[in-house]
C-alpha cells in the first residue's frame, strides 16, 4: 500500500474546504462514545470539516469529547435514539457534506431502518455504512445499490454473515454494486473486481470502538481523495492500512491486552507520517 501517492503534500494556499466535509450520523443513549470516536478519527485523518449528527439527548456528551468537530442535534425517540422525524434535517445536513457516514452507536428501530434505507438509496454523496446501519440493512431482501455514488460497507464477520450468508466477498460486492471492507485478520477490501488484503494490524485491536475509528478514517479519506468509485476504493484501502499501522505502533508501546480504540487516535498521526516518508 503506497500511501504517498494518495496523501500528497498540501499546497500552501489550501483551506479547510479543500479537504472534505464529513457528516457522521450515529449515537444513542448509552453509545455516545462510538460516534465521538468516528468524528475524532475523521479529524485526525485530515478532513477539513467534520459534523456529527446525533440525538439531542446526547449532544452535550458528544460535543464534550472534542472541540474541533461540529454537532447537529436531531430529534430523539423515547429511548434516546434518532427519531424518524429527523429525516429532513439529516437530508439537509447531507447536502452540506461531501461524504456521509452512518452507523457508529446508532441503535436499531423501525424509524432508523427508514432513515438508513433512504440515505443508502437516495443520497447522492459517497456513503460509509458501519455497525447498526449494517444490521438494519441486513433486514432487507437486498442491499443492491444502483446509483453512481459509491457505497462502502464495513462489516466485521458477524455483521457480514447477517448481510450475505455464505456469499464470497467479491461476489457480494459485485452483485450489490458496493465496496466491501470485511474486517478481521487480513481485512479484505473489494469492489468485486479488485481485492486488497491488508497486512497491518494485530489482535490488540479486537476491542470496542476500533471499527468506529475506521469508519471515520475511510470517510475522511474519501473526502480528500475523491468521490468516484475507484477513488473511494483507494480511500478504503488507505484507511484500512493506516488503521492497522496505528494499531501496530500503539501495541509496541502499550501491548495487546491494554490497547483501547482511543489509542488508535493517539498513534494515527505517527502512522500517517511514517507512511509518507
Amino acid at each position: 500500500m503506497d500511501a504517498r501517492e494518495l496523501l500528497v503534500a498540501r499546497p500552501r494556499e489550501s483551506h479547510k474546504g479543500d479537504y472534505g466535509r464529513v457528516l457522521i450520523i450515529g449515537g444513542c443513549r448509552g453509545m455516545a462514545g462510538a460516534v465521538a470516536l468516528a468524528g475524532q478519527a475523521a479529524l485526525r485523518s485530515g478532513a477539513g470539516l467534520v459534523r456529527l449528527a446525533v440525538p439531542d439527548g446526547i449532544l452535550d456528551v458528544v460535543a464534550s469529547h472534542h472541540t474541533c468537530y461540529l454537532t447537529e442535534p436531531l430529534p430523539s425517540d423515547t429511548v434516546g435514539r434518532i427519531d424518524r422525524s429527523a429525516i429532513d434535517q439529516i437530508l439537509a445536513a447531507a447536502e452540506w457534506a461531501d461524504v456521509v457516514a452512518i452507523g457508529p452507536g446508532l441503535g436499531q428501530s423501525d424509524g432508523l431502518l427508514e432513515i438508513v434505507t433512504h440515505l443508502f438509496h437516495h443520497v447522492r454523496k459517497p456513503l460509509v455504512a458501519d455497525a447498526d446501519a449494517l444490521n438494519l440493512l441486513a433486514g432487507l431482501e437486498s442491499v443492491c445499490y444502483s446509483g453512481a455514488m459509491p457505497r462502502v460497507l464495513t462489516p466485521h464477520a458477524g455483521e457480514y454473515q447477517r448481510l450475505a450468508v455464505e456469499i464470497q466477498p467479491e461476489t457480494f460486492a459485485d452483485s450489490n454494486n458496493v465496496i466491501l471492507v470485511l474486517k478481521g485478520p487480513g481485512t479484505i477490501v473489494t469492489d468485486g473486481q479488485q481485492e486488497y488484503v491488508n497486512t497491518t494490524g494485530n489482535p490488540g485491536m479486537a476491542t470496542g470502538g476500533s471499527g468506529d475509528v475506521l469508519t471515520g478514517m475511510i470517510a475522511a479519506f474519501i473526502g480528500q481523495i475523491g468521490s468516484e468509485s475507484k477513488q473511494a476504493l483507494q480511500a478504503a484501502k488507505l484507511g484500512v492500512y493506516l488503521h492497522g499501522l496505528a494499531g501496530d505502533l500503539a501495541v509496541n508501546q502499550i501491548g495487546e491486552v491494554s490497547l483501547v480504540a482511543s489509542d488508535l487516535l493517539d498513534y494515527l498521526p505517527a502512522a500517517i507520517q511514517q507512511s509518507q516518508d
